[in-house]
């Protein structure tokens, strides 16, 4: 099985914290969608007939499409999608969320939610550079769920000076009182071609407290217990079952393929990216051009992203995969830097699985990277 990721690079505007490529208008989108239909031509094969199992619309916002924008996307895409989609999963904004366009979606065979919360206080929330308000938020999950929409997650951003840990507090309660059985809790981060990367270079605003965020992650695993959910990646939470199929697919290393601007591809051996440039990318696919760049995956890469990835899970990395993958020594090595330089209380080892404690999780990248192969 394999995934597909199809990337919408427009937003009404951008807000302080993205990182991710947009452009802050709707005027390509009748050219975007036809390099998408060359795209999806030109790169039918690559999954090499695996059937998909997985379909995430992400962006920029995917909610700027229209119903009938979507219908044609999605009939575009049916010669690779067959009828083995299990999880559709769309990016939404609360503010385009009506009960309309809820209706719409369901219709069109979306059936998982993924809503740019980020916060429920209006304060933080024009901070950010968001459109909506906190009573839009909360009034698009219940249009979500009123439209027949069981699957829902909502993402929230916490280590935010303009929220004290008090607010924080609040946003947690509201957000665990909503219909909904999935949220990714992210640490603000100045991405370096974000808008608050910019600010805190020019000294327009004071640079992110990784301590305030740590505060607010200890704050979140806290308050996890009065709620359903429950932690399953570093920044991932879930009512069991619920987990997001096409992340943990990711975090598999499964295959994927991604369609639009700035989307990556994985085949299991090498990966391939569209340039993060609309215009650069609709002048690929009219011109025949498959991807822009392909970075060929050496075995300790593919073993440097497997701790990576494996280890930021609450279900770690699978000694006994490492061994048959790597061999032996390779799994012993591993072991013996963790006995030697990762802090007992970081990590433990159970039915064949190396995986890291609660506290562990908060420095999963650093000690993934302090294991690499280099």
């Amino acid at each position: 099985m394999a995934g597909l990721y199809l990337h919408v690079p427009f937003c009404r505007s951008k807000c302080v914290y993205c990182g991710f490529y947009s452009v802050a208008n709707t005027d390509g989108k009748a050219r975007y969608i036809r390099a998408l239909e060359q795209e999806i031509v030109i790169r039918g094969d690559y999954l090499r007939g695996e059937p998909v199992r997985t379909l995430y619309f992400g962006g920029g916002t995917p909610s700027l499409l229209s119903p009938d924008e979507l219908e044609h996307i999605l009939a575009l895409l049916q010669p690779l999608l067959g009828h083995t989609v299990e999880e559709f999963t769309m990016e939404a904004n609360p503010e385009q969320l009506t009960s309309d366009y809820c209706r719409a979606l369901r219709a069109l065979g979306v059936n998982r939610l993924s809503i740019g919360v980020q916060s429920f206080d209006d304060a933080v929330l024009r901070f950010m550079g968001r459109r909506h308000t906190a009573k839009q938020a909360a009034e698009a999950v219940h249009n979500a769920a009123a439209a027949g929409f069981d699957n829902l997650s909502i993402d929230l951003i916490y280590g935010v000076a303009e929220r004290d840990n008090d607010l924080w507090r609040k946003d947690l309660e509201t957000a665990f009182a909503l219909p909904v059985c999935h949220l990714s809790c992210y640490a603000l981060t100045p991405e370096e071609n974000s808008i608050l990367y910019k600010q805190i270079q020019l000294q327009r605003h004071a640079p992110v407290d990784d301590g305030l965020a740590a505060e607010q992650y200890r704050i979140l695993l806290e308050a996890l217990p009065h709620s359903a959910l429950r932690q399953y990646e570093v920044s991932n939470f879930a009512v069991p079952g619920s987990e997001s199929q096409h992340n943990s697919a990711y975090w598999a290393h499964v295959p994927y393929l991604g369609l639009g601007p700035s989307a990556h591809s994985f085949d299991g051996e090498s990966r391939q990216w569209n340039p993060a440039n609309l215009a650069r990318y609709c002048d690929n696919m009219e011109t025949g051009v498959a991807f822009d760049e392909r970075e060929t995956l050496t075995c300790d890469d593919l073993y440097n992203e497997t701790l990576m990835l494996g280890l930021r899970t609450r279900a770690g990395v699978d000694l006994d995969a490492i061994r048959a993958q790597y061999g032996d020594a390779r799994a012993e090595s591993l072991l013996l830097h963790f006995r030697e330089h990762v802090a007992p209380e970081h990590y433990q080892i159970k039915e064949s699985r190396l995986l890291l404690t609660e506290t562990g999780l908060w420095f999963a990248d650093g000690i993934a990277e302090s294991a690499f192969i280099i």
